[in-house]
């Protein structure tokens, strides 16, 4: 269906400077969503929310002091801007609802189901001429945006992102539950397309994968390796760079970054320092920073940045097409978990008791 061109109203540049903003979804990360809204009284004004589940609907308007909407599609003519926070499932037709009225879109992660379903929402939204950003939130972690001015060219990423079980978002797999998260922050990073992946996964306590690790063999010659796990006794997301004369550390549950440099040492090194001799290379100083994590809260600096983006006409911090191409790598990486398993399934097939 072909978008005819945005009422003048809705042009970035006559947008006035407060946005009025629609939820669609009152669960948990929807109240946090609508909490975060309500911080940013510069750039939004909270129009409501749309929530199916009588309960949860009652909760957030006593939570909020807010009547709840009667239908998606009447919160939608009432806004500029609708952020959405439901299961994956409904983000296409949610999305695509919104961007066929010319509201900008903010859509958590993952962007859609399907590849083909975030390909038609992009083309959607470039006919519409709306704005549209996915909430790739690790993006905005603090101790991340401390520690992405250092990281240049990494030759190897090693990433662990690993969670207690928790039966809320078992109805997808951990890769497109946790794993993306990394896979998003490797790909931002590079800037690299991926060559070959390698993937191995095990559904322990759910219907899916709740522990898988994969391998990423970028064009540039990077490889990645991420390990994410929802069955852990105790939480983890650290992510660790290495590249030419440097290691860069990023702790995003404790916000905390490390970076580890080495330079040449001329002369006599300072006797307090930790210097390495490298025989014919000469010596090489090693170098300590921990750079100051500024306060923030990751959601809340996301709906910022998509609202100043509105406003100002700059590109979003996360495109639809950088969502795009998250979800892309992901649901290859489960493609490669199920041939795994079918090989495994081979291996044993026809062998009898031991």
């Amino acid at each position: 269906m072909e978008v005819q061109p945005a009422p003048e109203r809705f042009l970035p540049e006559n947008l006035i400077p407060m946005l009025k903003i629609g939820v669609l979804g009152a669960g948990h990360l929807g109240k946090i969503h609508m909490k975060c809204i309500r911080e940013l009284p510069e750039l939004y004004e909270l129009a409501g929310f749309f929530e199916p589940d009588v309960r949860k609907a009652s909760e957030a308007a006593a939570q909020f002091d807010i009547m709840p909407f009667h239908s998606m599609e009447h919160l939608i003519s009432e806004c500029d801007v609708v952020d959405i926070v439901t299961p994956t499932i409904y983000h296409y037709e949610c999305a695509s609802a919104a961007v066929r009225q010319f509201r900008h879109v903010f859509i958590e992660k993952p962007v859609t189901a399907t590849v083909d379903e975030a390909r038609a929402l992009i083309k959607l939204a470039k006919e519409a001429g709306v704005r549209a950003q996915v909430g790739h939130v690790e993006r905005f972690n603090p101790a991340f945006v401390a520690a992405r001015p250092s990281i240049h060219q990494p030759r190897f990423i090693e990433t662990h992102r690993l969670a207690p079980f928790n039966p809320r978002g078992t109805d997808v797999s951990v890769v497109l539950d946790l794993m993306i998260h990394d896979i998003d922050i490797v790909l931002s990073v590079t800037g690299a397309n991926v060559r070959r992946i390698s993937a191995s996964g095990v559904a322990v306590l759910s219907e899916t994968p709740d522990i898988a690790n994969a391998r990423l063999e970028l064009d540039n010659g990077c490889v990645a390796n991420l390990t994410a796990s929802r069955i852990s006794l105790k939480g983890m997301r650290k992510s660790r760079f290495f590249q030419r004369d440097a290691y860069i550390s990023v702790d995003f549950l404790a916000r905390e970054s490390e970076i580890v440099r080495m330079r040449a040492v001329d002369g006599d090194p300072d006797p307090f320092a930790l210097v390495i001799d490298m025989g014919e290379k000469g010596k090489r100083e090693i170098l300590f920073d921990k750079p100051a994590i500024p306060e923030g809260n990751a959601i809340r600096d996301e709906l910022r940045s998509f609202g100043e983006s509105i406003l100002s006409g700059n590109p979003v911090m996360v495109s639809l097409e950088e969502g795009t191409r998250a979800l892309d790598i992901a649901l290859q990486v489960l493609e490669k978990m199920n041939q795994s398993v079918l090989l495994d399934d081979d291996s044993t097939a026809g062998q009898g008791p031991q």
